[in-house]
C-alpha cells in the first residue's frame, strides 16, 4: 500500500470506534493544550511586567543609599552609608553624560485631610521632573514648579483617588488641605493612572522635595532614592556610568550608592519567567505520556481484536512490514489528531482569558504550538512502536485460527 491508503486505513479505524478513540486521544489533547496554554500564560506574565515597567517610565536608572554587591533586585540597605541629598541629584542633572532627567524623590505616608474627609496615603516628595520620569501626567491644574520648591510654597498635587475621596465632585484646585497636620493649597490632580506592579498610582500626594524633607526628615537634606532617566536606551550604560562618577566623586570616592537599572531588574525576571514556563511545561507534558501511555494500551487491544485481519492480510502477501506500518501510522494518527484539537482547544481558552482578562496579554506561541505538535507526534511514534512490532510478530496461520 502507498503511504495514503495507510492514513485512509488509519482514518477509517479511527472512524469506527469514534468513542474510545476520542478517549484515547483525551491525554494528548489535555497535554498539548496545557503545554501550549502554560507556556503562554508565562510569556504573558512577562509581557505584562513589561509593560508595567514601560508605564512607570522608560530608560529609568534607580539610586539609592548603601552598597549592594548583587544586580538586579532592589537593594538591602544595611551597615553605615552617606546619605544620598538634593544636591547630589543636582549634581548628577548638572553634571552626568548621556542624562535626560533627574527626579530627587523623598517617601513616606500621610493623612490628608479636608474638613470630616480623610485619606491615609503615600506622600511623595518630588521636582518637576518626576512628572516625566515616571511618565504621569496632570488631569487638572498644574503640577510642581521650580518656583514652588525654591520659595517653599506648601502646595500638593492630588491623585485621582485621593481627590474623590476627600473631595469627591467638588473641585479641589486651590482648596487647602491637611497633610500630617501641615496646610498645603492643591494647584493640581493628576491624570488616572492605576496599578503599576502592585502600587496604586492614582492614592498618592506629591508634594514639593523640600517639604517632603521637612515632613519626613527633620529638614535634612536626605532622600528615599534619586531617579534618572537617560537620553534613550543606548545611552543608559553612558549615564550610568557618568552617574557613578558624579555620585562617587561627591561622596569622598566611596561608591556608599547602588545604582540599578530596568534592564537588570528585567533580565532577573526574564531569569525566574523561563525557569516557570520550563517548569509548566514539564508539569503538562505528563498529561502527553499518560496520553502515550493510553494509545499503547488502546493499540495493543486493537492487535489482538484484529488478529484473524492481520492473518488473513499476511496470507494475502502482506509483509511484516506492511502490517506493522500499518499499526504504526494509526497510532500516530491517533496522536496527529488529538495534537490538533490540543492546538484548538488551547486557542480557544487563549481567547477567553484574553475576553475576561483584556489586560493580560495571553498569545499562543508559534514554537510552543511547533512543540507540543511535534512532542504528540513522537508520543504516537514512540508508544505506537510495541504493539506495531506486535502485530507485525503474528503469526499468520494462528492468526487464522483464532476466533
Amino acid at each position: 500500500m502507498n503511504p495514503f491508503e495507510y492514513i485512509n486505513v488509519a482514518l477509517e479505524s479511527v472512524a469506527q470506534n469514534k468513542v474510545r478513540s476520542l478517549l484515547t486521544m483525551l491525554g494528548v489533547i489535555i497535554g498539548v493544550m496545557s503545554v501550549i496554554l502554560l507556556v503562554a500564560l508565562g510569556e504573558g506574565a512577562q509581557t505584562f511586567v513589561e509593560t508595567e515597567f514601560a508605564g512607570m517610565g522608560t530608560n529609568i536608572l534607580m539610586i539609592t543609599p548603601g552598597k549592594q554587591e548583587t544586580s538586579g533586585m532592589m537593594p538591602i540597605m544595611a551597615g553605615s552609608f552617606r546619605k544620598l541629598t538634593y544636591q547630589n541629584a543636582k549634581q548628577v542633572d548638572r553634571r552626568a553624560r548621556g542624562v535626560k532627567a533627574v527626579s530627587p524623590v523623598v517617601l513616606g505616608a500621610g493623612r490628608v485631610r479636608y474638613g470630616e474627609h480623610r485619606r491615609d496615603t503615600m506622600i511623595i516628595g518630588a521636582t518637576p521632573a518626576f512628572l516625566d520620569v515616571r511618565n504621569l501626567s496632570i488631569g487638572h491644574g498644574r503640577f510642581i514648579t521650580d518656583q514652588d520648591i525654591q520659595k517653599h510654597r506648601n502646595v500638593c498635587v492630588l491623585g485621582t483617588t485621593v481627590k474623590e475621596e476627600i473631595f469627591g465632585e467638588e473641585n479641589a484646585i486651590s482648596k487647602q488641605v491637611s497633610i500630617n497636620r501641615r496646610k498645603h493649597i492643591v494647584v493640581g490632580v493628576m491624570e488616572p493612572k492605576g496599578m503599576m506592579l502592585g502600587l496604586n498610582m492614582d492614592d498618592l500626594t506629591i508634594i514639593p522635595i523640600v517639604s517632603g524633607q521637612q515632613m519626613f526628615y527633620a529638614g535634612e537634606d536626605a532622600l528615599h532614592q534619586i531617579l534618572v532617566q537617560a537620553n534613550n536606551p543606548d545611552e543608559i550604560e553612558i549615564a550610568m556610568e557618568a552617574t557613578r562618577e558624579v555620585l562617587t566623586e561627591e561622596h569622598d570616592y566611596i561608591e556608599d550608592f547602588t545604582i540599578t537599572d530596568q534592564k537588570s531588574m528585567m533580565d532577573t525576571f526574564g531569569k525566574i519567567f523561563l525557569a516557570l514556563k520550563v517548569m509548566l511545561a514539564g508539569i503538562a507534558s505528563i498529561s502527553l505520556l499518560v496520553g502515550g501511555i493510553g494509545i499503547m494500551n488502546i493499540m495493543l487491544v486493537s492487535v489482538r481484536e484484529r488478529t484473524r485481519e492481520v492473518g488473513i492480510r499476511k496470507a494475502v502477501g502482506a509483509t511484516r512490514a506492511d502490517v506493522g506500518f500499518q499499526f504504526a501510522i494509526e497510532s500516530i494518527t491517533i496522536s496527529a489528531i488529538g495534537g490538533v484539537i490540543g492546538i484548538l482547544m488551547a486557542f480557544i481558552s487563549a481567547f477567553a482569558i484574553r475576553f475576561f482578562f483584556p489586560q493580560f496579554p495571553v498569545y499562543c506561541a508559534a514554537w510552543a504550538i511547533a512543540t507540543a505538535f511535534l512532542f504528540s507526534l513522537s508520543v504516537g511514534v514512540f508508544f505506537g512502536a510495541y504493539p506495531a512490532y506486535k502485530a507485525a510478530s503474528v503469526d499468520p496461520v494462528e492468526a487464522l485460527r483464532y476466533e
